[in-house]
């Protein structure tokens, strides 16, 4: 791990798995190079290896790509079981491929223009038919770059934003989207942070204007309805496979549930109880618990 805020995420980990009898090693900069180099000797070796450095610090590629070597090319067996295998990561991170198979599998989604990288189609054709069901205001994403909003744009409204948006990074992919207005449930927006962690499934009240988390109990699952956001959440496990992930899904006026940011594969973490927009800390735990039982079954 390589971000400061995950130290108290990784505590918790640490102490859940010493009460079920696991051992746990960390890699950080201080013995990145020293503990790959072991790696690659076979001098050392692990059960379970969980990744949250490699996605924002490219110097823990190499152990990240070598691990997946080993698992892949082992079929699993003497080899470290990566957690979010790092393949299956950076396929759940594009988001046009998961606009795709949402649609595929009958997720409802936001009216979306998909648009192709900036450096391999200068232009690209917009018809005002289709600009028009975008609506008045709407998002304009990059496919792959949009780690905690990165590159994106709310409350665009013209062709020329658009074009302006896409030569940000030329290299990736656009999604064009409306903008998706939740139902009020009480006083809240119908907007949820939606956690699925090796086998369970938690829903949590999200609020995308403050980003507050708050719990659901089941007494507010019974009584708006909201179910649904279970089965939904299990199908998007069955489109990209991670084994921790989340996903935003949003209760509309007309009672869909449309899944407005597809597969958030590395989960921020950061406890409610110290952060005003962090995870209640209870849900933090149940997802620890969960990771330690997984681990210790296998």
């Amino acid at each position: 791990w390589a971000w400061e805020f995950d130290r108290d995420f990784v505590e918790l980990i640490v102490q859940c798995a010493r009460e079920r009898n696991l051992t746990t090693f960390q890699i950080q900069h201080q013995n990145l190079e020293e503990i790959l180099s072991r790696v690659v000797a076979r001098e050392v070796n692990f059960r379970f290896v969980v990744d949250r450095a490699s996605d924002e610090d490219e110097r823990f590629l190499p152990l990240a790509r070598h691990i997946l070597h080993q698992f892949r090319s082992s079929n699993g067996i003497s080899a470290p079981r990566p957690v979010n295998p790092l393949d299956l990561q950076q396929e759940a991170a594009d988001k046009a491929t998961m606009h795709m198979r949402f649609l595929s599998a009958g997720i409802d989604v936001p009216h979306t223009l998909l648009l192709p990288p900036a450096a391999d189609a200068a232009t690209v054709d917009l018809p005002p038919s289709e600009m028009e069901k975008l609506g008045r205001r709407f998002f304009i994403k990059p496919a792959n770059t949009t780690g905690g909003g990165i590159g994106v744009i709310s409350g665009a409204k013209s062709v020329e934003e658009i074009l302006q948006a896409r030569l940000t990074h030329k290299n990736d992919k656009y999604l064009v989207q409306e903008t998706v207005k939740p139902a009020y449930l009480g006083d809240a927006r119908a907007w949820f942070r939606v956690f699925y962690a090796f086998g369970i499934i938690i829903p949590c009240w999200w609020d995308d204007q403050t980003h507050v988390y708050d719990e659901l109990t089941p007494e507010e699952e019974g009584t708006y309805g909201l179910e649904r956001l279970r089965p939904v959440t299990a199908r998007i496990h069955e489109i990209c496979r991670l084994d921790f992930f989340s996903t935003e899904l949003v209760y509309t006026v007309d009672s869909k549930i449309v899944a407005v940011d597809y597969v958030n594969d590395i989960c921020d973490m950061r406890p409610r109880s110290k952060f005003r927009d962090g995870v209640p800390d209870a849900v933090i735990r149940a997802i620890v618990v969960r990771l330690c039982e997984f681990i210790g079954k296998i």
